[in-house]
């Protein structure tokens, strides 16, 4: 879409919310009231640069009678490169699920227990992270393993305008170079975890047929086996037409925990459907894994060094301390910006 039609939408949408009638269907006044939003700053900047051109053509035609009007023009000149600049990168293309918010799941591989302490370690990172930034999250399922950590755990996470466009780059395997607590010889071991993070579907965006799904109940273990519910409350779904298997035991009632796999199963069912019709725009997708392998490592976490590298953006900084506090911004932005700068490159071919 051209900036003409993002003018006539945004006038458009304008007269739309302020017709009260709008207002009585609450989902289409709320769906009018986002996009609004989201082309404000578009409006906005084209208009500021369309006022500083005109300022410039009346500061230069007043500069032959008074010179003062030249330095003004010259001034106002300056300005336009910076709104140009910035009115170009507003209007590359938004991946349309950046607004939303997002299930997350870590999973522990190679490196047994260490690898377990580890996934804990990174479920602190993001939930920390969330909470500096005014996120909201909920724990859907998790399994826990002996000493502390996490053999497997999903996360729901929610931000005031979707958690999505921040954090869908943490997908991947991350790498940890650390001694381990349960390491006698001080020996510095190498071990994984993955992440895998999908935009939260709405019942809406998912339809499943009943007919396709294979529930079985069990009753809910912790560490070790331990049983810690008397009552077949756990949960697993099988997608059969695409064999996706969830599973859920967190909640202490069966209904819950049908409810918690759900979710879960939609939003990887929307991203399998998203891969399958757009692999190109999807293509971040590709750094994703399904099995947890070190040779696949996105991102290392060095503690000797206090290091954290991303590999796929040559990040690097020595503060792991502090983004393991979840002080992830600069990693974040290094990953949203090498999106621009790929989007920008995209559309000047």
């Amino acid at each position: 879409m051209n900036l003409d039609e993002l003018i006539s939408e945004y006038a458009d949408l304008e007269l739309k919310l302020a017709d009260p009638a709008v207002h009585a269907d609450q989902a289409k006044a709320r769906q009018f009231g986002k996009r609004y939003a989201q082309l404000t700053p578009i409006i906005g900047t084209y208009r500021e640069l369309g006022q500083v051109r005109d300022d410039i053509k009346a500061a230069r035609e007043l500069a032959g009678e008074d010179p003062s009007f030249a330095e003004e023009a010259a001034e106002l000149e300056a300005r336009v490169p910076a709104l140009e600049e910035r009115l170009r990168h507003l209007l590359v293309p938004r991946d349309p699920n950046d607004d939303k918010d997002i299930i997350m799941e870590i999973k522990a591989g190679e490196g047994g227990q260490e690898s377990m302490l580890f996934a804990g370690d990174l479920l602190r990172m993001y939930l920390r992270y969330a909470e500096r930034i005014g996120y909201k999250t909920e724990i859907i399922d998790a399994q826990h393993s002996d000493l502390g950590g996490y053999k497997d755990v999903t996360v729901a996470i929610k931000g005031r305008e979707g958690a999505w466009g921040r954090l869908k780059f943490e997908g991947g395997v991350h790498r940890v170079q650390r001694v381990p607590a349960t390491e006698s010889q001080g020996r510095i071991h190498t071990s994984a975890a993955g992440v895998l993070v999908y935009p939260e579907a709405e019942e809406v965006d998912v339809q499943i047929d009943p007919n396709d799904l294979r529930i079985d109940v069990y009753r809910s273990s912790g560490p070790g086996g331990q049983s810690v519910n008397t009552t077949d409350s756990a949960v697993r779904i099988t997608h059969l037409p695409t064999g996706v298997v969830v599973s859920c035991q967190n909640e202490k009632s069966q209904l819950q925990n049908k409810e918690s796999a759900m979710r879960i199963l939609r939003a990887r069912l929307q991203a399998i459907a998203e891969e399958e019709a757009n692999a190109a725009a999807m293509a971040e997708r590709k750094s994703q894994v399904r099995t947890v392998d070190r040779s696949e490592r996105v991102r290392t976490y060095n503690y000797p060094e206090n290091r954290i590298s991303d590999h796929r953006v040559g990040f690097k900084a020595y503060n792991l301390d502090q983004v393991l506090d979840g002080d992830l911004d600069a990693v974040i932005q290094a990953l949203l910006d090498a999106e621009l700068a790929e989007k920008l490159a995209a559309a000047a071919t």
